[in-house]
């Protein structure tokens, strides 16, 4: 399986808090059938000023300690952006960290607060397809506005957004509603990708496992392996050299 939401990159945000601990997130994932993951670390100005560079620095050396370990999980480089103004300039100045590639488009993962949808995002959105680049929406199912109303998720999908949802939140991990809203979504045919979006070995493990198996129940075990095996391996091809993923033979 491929995972492209995780915070495996130690030291860097809310995620590892060191090496050892990145280390045992590896370990977990490869015990899951995880063999390929995308670290996505947090970019978020005020709280989490992580960069391009700097994510690259610490990805170099994890992949270091990877190796090392002898822990075969095949590591690229990505990571969460918060929704901001400060894009404009990251994709102005050719430092929006990508997941990689969507029918020829550079895929964003895209956080949304919590709290709710912001009222510029629909703009900011056109703005980045006028780029070349497609947001991927990192967990809706647990924003606030769309757990009140599905309604409000449909204007993401109907710009044009992937939407990712939380392995865990489909196995009911983050509770009824989450549950509820990431089933929704599922029978609606608007999930792209599942992801662990793991940051702790107990509070948010890495493990897609049993939300695929959830998602299974929901749309059959083809489409259940399709998100988290082809598209995430269709999109993610690029961070891994020697030919990318072969979606026929992992996980």
């Amino acid at each position: 399986m491929i995972d492209l939401h995780c915070h495996l990159l130690p030291g860097i945000d809310d995620g590892a808090r060191d090496l050892h601990q990145a280390l045992q997130l590896a370990r977990m994932a490869v015990e899951d059938g995880i063999t390929h993951c995308v670290a996505t670390p947090h970019i978020h100005p005020g709280r989490w000023n992580n960069t391009l560079g700097s994510i690259a620095a610490v990805f170099q050396s994890f992949s270091d300690a990877l190796a090392r370990e002898n822990i075969p999980l095949h590591l690229g480089m990505a990571a969460e952006v918060r929704f901001s103004d400060e894009i404009l300039s990251m994709v102005a100045s050719g430092q929006a960290p990508f997941l990689g590639k969507w029918l020829g488009d550079n895929v964003l993962l895209l956080e949304l607060p919590h709290s709710h949808i912001p009222a510029g995002a629909e703009q900011l959105i056109r703005w980045l397809q006028k780029q070349g680049i497609r947001p991927m929406i990192a967990h809706p199912e647990r924003n606030k506005d769309i757990l009140r109303d599905f309604a409000r998720v449909l204007p993401l999908v109907r710009a044009g957004c992937l939407l990712q949802v939380t392995a865990g939140a489909v196995a009911g991990d983050f509770g009824e509603g989450s549950q509820l809203r990431a089933k929704q979504l599922l029978e609606e045919d608007m999930v792209t990708i599942l992801a662990t979006d793991a940051h702790h070995e107990e509070r948010r493990p890495p493990v897609l496992g049993r939300g695929r198996l959830a998602a299974e129940a929901v749309v059959g075990e083809s489409r259940s392996w399709d998100l988290v095996r082809l598209n995430p391996g269709c999109i993610a091809a690029s961070h891994f050299p020697l030919g990318g993923v072969d979606v026929n033979r992992v996980g």
